[in-house]
């Protein structure tokens, strides 16, 4: 799902089949607004609970876009660890995310995360949620803007709302 999604970001198209993901690296320029953004898009291989974070998923990265697939209660439940995760590594700093239900276009009946799932799981990490679904670019734009949006909000408060004094 994520390499799918990545790929349809950066390339317009959507993949039926590709060899599993080691880890890749992309980048687009992106316009939001009246800005431009030169977007370095890492896709991780597919992680688990039990897999150690490189420091490569928390030094100088600035935002998340954490993604799970509506049709896989497992993997719903992999993104809330990976989640907790990146927060303690992180030092329990607020962290720009959106949180990514994958794979909606598919039967009602092969779904195993509902969409109040997804929303109350993001509203309870202050993230963005969004479903969507690989095969659809306009969507899959939406959350790399949204991602964007998301990392300027956090980065700007953090001047407004903190000061830091040293000595």
């Amino acid at each position: 799902g994520k390499t799918s999604l990545a790929h349809q970001f950066v390339e317009g198209t959507f993949m039926e089949c590709y060899e599993p993901t080691v880890e890749s690296t992309y980048n687009k320029m992106v316009v939001v607004g009246k800005d431009e953004f030169q977007l370095q898009l890492v896709d991780t291989a597919g992680q688990d609970e039990y897999t150690i974070l490189p420091h490569s998923f928390v030094i100088g990265i600035h935002g998340y876009v954490l993604v799970y697939s509506v049709t896989s209660l497992r993997s719903f439940q992999v993104v809330k660890t990976l989640h907790n995760k990146l927060y303690e590594s992180r030092g329990k700093t607020r962290m720009p995310v959106v949180l990514v239900g994958n794979k909606a276009d598919l039967s009602l009946q092969s779904r195993e995360v509902k969409t109040d799932e997804g929303k109350k799981l993001a509203e309870s990490w202050g993230a963005i949620f969004l479903e969507s679904s690989a095969k659809e670019s306009q969507v899959t734009q939406g959350i790399f803007t949204k991602i964007i949006e998301e990392i300027d909000r956090v980065d700007n408060s953090y001047g407004r709302s903190t000061g830091c004094c040293l000595m």
